[in-house]
């Protein structure tokens, strides 16, 4: 299998952190063209944005946590030479899983949803690491 299959759902969280900055911009000028943000407090505290700015705020901080562990194990998979179809799965399943997350992050933000899908993204992130493992045995 071609390794370098892996970064296709690299390069598609990616484009999911890209497309939260457009949705945050988006927002912020909304909410600033209709008078709901308290600008004297906006350039240091995020509670003077409202609760929609805030909640894909939140979102982007959170493609900076577990998927950077996604974006590490991604990048040994492809170094070792352990891509198959079972990491490119994993990966797939652990993208879409992040993009459901944050459609719903950013919408109805049902928490009891959203830590389902985040502890799912865990697993999937916990079997890319046995991958690794497995893939570090075979070449030693």
């Amino acid at each position: 299998m071609n390794n370098y299959l892996i970064f296709f759902p690299v390069a598609l969280q990616i484009l999911l952190t890209l497309a939260l900055y457009f949705l945050l911009s988006a927002r912020k000028r909304k909410a600033a063209r209709e008078g709901r943000v308290d600008e004297s407090r906006r350039g240091i505290f995020d509670d003077a944005w409202p609760v929609d700015v805030i909640l894909v705020n939140n979102c982007i901080r959170n493609q900076f946590e577990v998927p950077v562990l996604f974006y590490v194990l991604a990048v040994l998979l492809w170094a070792l030479n352990g891509v198959d179809l079972i990491a490119l799965l994993l990966a797939g399943l652990f993208v879409l899983s992040r993009v459901v997350h944050a459609l719903i992050h950013t919408g109805s933000n049902h928490v009891p949803t959203r830590r389902r899908l985040f502890m799912f993204g865990v697993v999937l992130v916990m079997l890319m690491l046995v991958l690794v493992f497995l893939a570090l045995f075979k070449v030693l």
